[in-house]
This record gives C-alpha cells, sequence and structure tokens, in this order.
C-alpha cells in the first residue's frame, strides 16, 4: 500500500496540456528585458502531511475495495490518470488540468506554432467544403489539390450529409493520419480520389498585414507565439515604420498564447516603465511587470479591435493599451480568462496546467470572469467594480474587457443568410474563373454584366429574391463576388482584404484614427 500511496504522490505532480486554449501562459520567470518586482514572502507553509496520509489512506480504501470486488477489471491507468486526477483539478478550476503523455506532446506543439495538416484553407459549409487556397510545398499542394475543388469524401465518409460541428471535427481528425478524399472539380465529370498525407506545418501568428488607408497599417494577430513581437515589429516597419499615422491591431479569435509575447506586444506602445499587468496568488505575493526602460515604443495613433473570443494574453494586451489611454479598444466583451497558469511536467512524459495566480490590468482590474462550482468561485464573484484609467477614465472590472466603442458585427439579411449557407459565391465564383481566370486581378471590378449572370445563375438553382431585396444587398453581393473570386484566384489574404476594408469594426476605428 505505502509503494502505491508513492506512486499516487507522484502522479498529482505531472505536466498537463490544456485543450481550452491553444497555449499555456507562464508568469515566472520574466525575461532579462522585462521589469519585474516582487516582494519577498515566507511562501505558502509546508502542508500536514498527517492530514495529507489519511485522506491518501481513504482514497486506497476506495480504489483497493474497487479492484478487488468491481464487476468488472479496473484499468489503473483509466482510473487514476482519467478519473481521479481530472476529478480533483475540476473541482479546482476550468482550466487546470492534466495531459497524458500524446496531450502534453500536442501542447508542446501548439506552443511552437508547429502542427500535422495539409496545408490548405477551406470552405465549410453544412455538406460542403471547398478549397481555397493550398499553401506551396504543402501536402495538398503536392497531390494536386486546386482551389475550387469540391471535397466529397475523406475516408469514405460521405460529407453531404454533415452537419458543420461534424464536419470540422472530420476535417481535425483526418489531418491526424494520412487521409484518402474524392474531390470534384469544375469542369471534370468523374471524381478525383487523392491521398494526403499530412506533415509538421509552420502556423505564423500574425496572418495579416497591409495599408488599409494610405500610411493607416492594419494587423492581424491570431495567437501570441515566441515571435510574434518581433513579427508585429517587422510588419510596422515594412508597412511604413515612423511614417505611418495610425495601426489597427485586430486580437479578434485571438485566444492568447505565450505570455511574454503578449508583454514585448504591449511594450511596443507603451512609454518605459509603464505597468502592463500584475499578478497575485494566494500567497499574496504580487508580481508586477513593467515595460523595460530601455525600450524604444512607437507613438503612432493606435486603435485595438476585440471580441468575445479575444482571451488571456490578448486580453493582457488590450487592457494595458487602455487602462495607459494609449488608444481606444473597440468591439465586444473579451472572453476573460485572466488566470495565471503554470504548466508542470510530470513523470512519464505526462503533465498539468495549474492555476497559480490572477491577472490583473495596471487599473486593478481583474480579467478573469465570474466562475461557478469550484473552488475559485467566491474569488471571482464580482459586480462590475469601477476603475480608473491613467487619464481617470473610469473602466469595469469582473470578467473580460469591456471596450471603450462598442460595436458588433453587421448581420446577415434573409438573401445574405441564403447565399452562405447554399454556398453560392464560392460555387460560382469557381465556375466563373473555369473560363475567366485571367480576368481576375485585386483591381477588377464586379460588373454589372457579372451581378446579371449571378442572378441569372441563382435563379437556375431556385433562388429568386424579389426586385427591393436584390437592390438593397446589391453591393454587398458585388464585394462578396469579388472576395471569393480573390480567394480562389490570388490568395485567401486578397480575398480577406476586400471582406476586412467593409468591417463594421476597422470603419469605427478609421473614424477615430482619422477625424
Amino acid at each position: 500500500m505505502r509503494l502505491l500511496a508513492t506512486v499516487l504522490l507522484a502522479a498529482l505532480c505531472p505536466p498537463a496540456l490544456y485543450p481550452q486554449a491553444p497555449s499555456v501562459p507562464q508568469l515566472a520567470p520574466a525575461p532579462p528585458n522585462f521589469t519585474q518586482s516582487r516582494p519577498v514572502g515566507s511562501g505558502s507553509p509546508l502542508p500536514d502531511t498527517a492530514e495529507l496520509e489519511r485522506e491518501i489512506k481513504r482514497f486506497l480504501d476506495v480504489y483497493l475495495t474497487t479492484v478487488d470486488h468491481a464487476a468488472d477489471p479496473v484499468n489503473p491507468d483509466a482510473a487514476i490518470y482519467g478519473g481521479a486526477i481530472p476529478g480533483m483539478l475540476r473541482k479546482l478550476d476550468p482550466h487546470s488540468v492534466f495531459f497524458d503523455r500524446d496531450q502534453f506532446e500536442q501542447l508542446q506543439e501548439m506552443e511552437r506554432s508547429v502542427a500535422k495538416g495539409f496545408g490548405s484553407i477551406v470552405s465549410v459549409l453544412p455538406g460542403r467544403v471547398i478549397v481555397l487556397q493550398t499553401m506551396p510545398g504543402s501536402p495538398s499542394q503536392k497531390a494536386g489539390l486546386a482551389p475550387g475543388d469540391e471535397i466529397i469524401a475523406i475516408n469514405s465518409i460521405p460529407l453531404a450529409r454533415l452537419g458543420l460541428d461534424q464536419l470540422v471535427q472530420l476535417l481535425s481528425y483526418s489531418r491526424q493520419n494520412a487521409a484518402q478524399l474524392l474531390i470534384r472539380r469544375q469542369g471534370t465529370a468523374k471524381l478525383m480520389p487523392m491521398t494526403l498525407t499530412p506533415e509538421a506545418l509552420q502556423h505564423p501568428s500574425l496572418d495579416r498585414s497591409f495599408l488599409i488607408r494610405p500610411a493607416i497599417a492594419f494587423i492581424r494577430v491570431t495567437s501570441f507565439d515566441n515571435d510574434t513581437a518581433e513579427l508585429i515589429q517587422k510588419s510596422i516597419e515594412d508597412l511604413g515604420g515612423a511614417s505611418l499615422k495610425g495601426l489597427i491591431l485586430d486580437l479578434r479569435d485571438n485566444p492568447g498564447g505565450v505570455l511574454q509575447a503578449g508583454l514585448a506586444t504591449a511594450a511596443l506602445f507603451l512609454e518605459p516603465g509603464t505597468r502592463i499587468l500584475s499578478a497575485r496568488g494566494r500567497s499574496s505575493q504580487t508580481e508586477d511587470v513593467d515595460v523595460p526602460k530601455g525600450a524604444k515604443p512607437y507613438k503612432l495613433p493606435l486603435a485595438v479591435l476585440v471580441n468575445a473570443k479575444t482571451a488571456s494574453a490578448a486580453e493582457i494586451v488590450a487592457g494595458a493599451i487602455q487602462d495607459n489611454d494609449r488608444g481606444p479598444v473597440i468591439g465586444e466583451t473579451t472572453f476573460g480568462k485572466g488566470l495565471v497558469q503554470r504548466v508542470f511536467p510530470l513523470s512519464g512524459g505526462n503533465g498539468m496546467a495549474l492555476t497559480t495566480a490572477f491577472y490583473y490590468t495596471p487599473s486593478g482590474r481583474s480579467i478573469q470572469k465570474p466562475l461557478k462550482d469550484n473552488e475559485l468561485a467566491a474569488a471571482t464573484a464580482t459586480t462590475r467594480p469601477e476603475f480608473k484609467t491613467k487619464s481617470g477614465r473610469i473602466v469595469r472590472g469582473g470578467g473580460g474587457i469591456e471596450p471603450d466603442h462598442i460595436v458588433t458585427p453587421a448581420p446577415y439579411s434573409r438573401l445574405g443568410q441564403v447565399l452562405e449557407a447554399s454556398g453560392s459565391y464560392s460555387n460560382f465564383a469557381t465556375e466563373w474563373l473555369s473560363g475567366h481566370r485571367a480576368d481576375a486581378s485585386r483591381d477588377m471590378t464586379i460588373t454589372d454584366a457579372m451581378l446579371d449572370d449571378f442572378q441569372l445563375w441563382l435563379s437556375r438553382r431556385n433562388i429568386r429574391p424579389g426586385l427591393n431585396l436584390w437592390s438593397a444587398e446589391r453591393e454587398t453581393i458585388r464585394r462578396r463576388l469579388k472576395q471569393e473570386i480573390l480567394n480562389q484566384s490570388i490568395g485567401v489574404a486578397a480575398g480577406d482584404e476586400i471582406e476586412l476594408r467593409s468591417d463594421p469594426l476597422i470603419q469605427r476605428a478609421l473614424s477615430l484614427l482619422t477625424p
């Protein structure tokens, strides 16, 4: 029994994977270029070993009784690693997680921004998957997959009967091993079989950067990886550097990542010595992180875009910008993940992510949204208290970063919903490109004749909107057609620029940067 108790104690200290987020940020130790103060403290007292032994004996009594008398044989790994340890951590908070060897390897891949895949960008609709772009040298390109191809089946599973969630799950699962695809190509009657073998691919955390207007830069950051701050700095310099008149930093749908990358990003825009964040845990010790004294930040006007999927390190950046009155935050209230997590490697290649403290913005706000039914419920209960920014503006805490300007995405009209759900834009673009690929360019115009052709194409598929509805959506249809044509001819980045230039959050940011 003492040997088993020793094994259990060792198991309770392994590293963990964190499936809810692409990576687990760590606060300590801070890199040498950041100012981090930490008052001296005695730390947590040692646990009462007598009480711990009593609790372990109680667990062993239950476990050994189950082993001896359960109707089916008990699998120790399933009982301990799949049951007891995850159950214990689940009671603490939603983000403390145990990871087995495979999960821990997956986490480490995510932290390196490397994951297995086929290197293709697809449009996923109910029952349909259409290829928009293949990356140079990727398994998709090597296999001959091309923009406009429709994937009919994966590993003998027909896609026509699957909903969106099922398709996403199938696509995620299939890229872990070699996949057999059936492809329908425009102008080819026979379905084409293809075999794709996944490879380790690099996924840059900065996926879009361009001039949205003369001297106004747009940069979209999808996660925070080790080199994110350097990529942002390089993009700013490539787009004009000190000559720029403004920057829109898009952190929408950014789930966070490596904390130090978030700190370095905030330091690109804040004066030396400025507070970026604080962290306080059970020991009452506080860790404060400030911008390095030798930093040379950009002074250009700045606006930050966020939404409900902006989380963790991305919220830290948005909060630091807002609390220091560096620029407006625009969009929707962010996710509200303000827990400091440390990743502990454990024996046997396992791991554990454990919550050790809370993040606080420079004004003293907790980013963490209220939690229920766990050990942190009382610590996160709040009524949105008020705090003040550096200039005295009132901001509210208690869960996420509340924007200075609340702007939501434009909703789809009834006709827009039909056209999107049916895949009409991408399908028409595929057919149009089969005879006009040479005419596709960034400065192309969707002519009235093309709109008439599209309307006739829709009518043949029993989509016949009334004149008023068609007229009201005419410019949106023109924009979406150009976007899909560029997606499949030049690349998704070119198509994204068309969509982003009409984005209501970007329009609000532009109005604030260029009054």
